[in-house]
C-alpha cells in the first residue's frame, strides 16, 4: 500500500496556517505528527498520521 506525503505547505494549507506552523508543531506538540525524511532534503508528513491526529484532537473535543 503506497502512502500519501504532505508537503510543509500542504499541510499548511490543510490546516489554513503558515507553512512555518507545521514545523512549529512538530517541536513543541508532543501529539502532532513527525514528519519523515524521504530523501536528504524532502521531508514530509505521512496524510495518515495527520488524520489520525486529527481524529484524535476530535475525540477530545468531543
Amino acid at each position: 500500500m503506497a502512502h500519501t506525503y504532505l508537503s510543509d505547505a500542504q499541510v499548511a494549507a490543510r490546516y489554513g496556517v503558515h507553512r512555518s506552523t507545521p514545523w512549529r508543531w512538530a517541536k513543541s506538540d508532543p501529539s502532532f505528527p513527525a514528519p519523515v525524511t524521504l530523501t536528504p532534503g524532502c521531508t514530509r508528513w505521512k496524510l495518515a498520521d495527520l488524520e489520525a491526529w486529527e481524529a484524535s484532537k476530535n475525540s477530545n473535543a468531543a
